[in-house]
């Protein structure tokens, strides 16, 4: 296996299991719910 192959194997690797760094994407009814709760004071 050559070393780009490999190279390129753990960048996919860390992609995967990267998938989701931050967490469940929010629905935009939540996104503005919870804008309107810190809004409104």
């Amino acid at each position: 296996m050559s070393q780009s192959k490999r190279r390129e194997e753990a960048a996919w690797k860390s992609r995967k299991q990267a998938r989701h760094p931050h967490g469940k994407v929010k629905s935009l009814a939540e996104f503005a719910s919870e804008y309107d709760a810190e809004h409104s004071k």
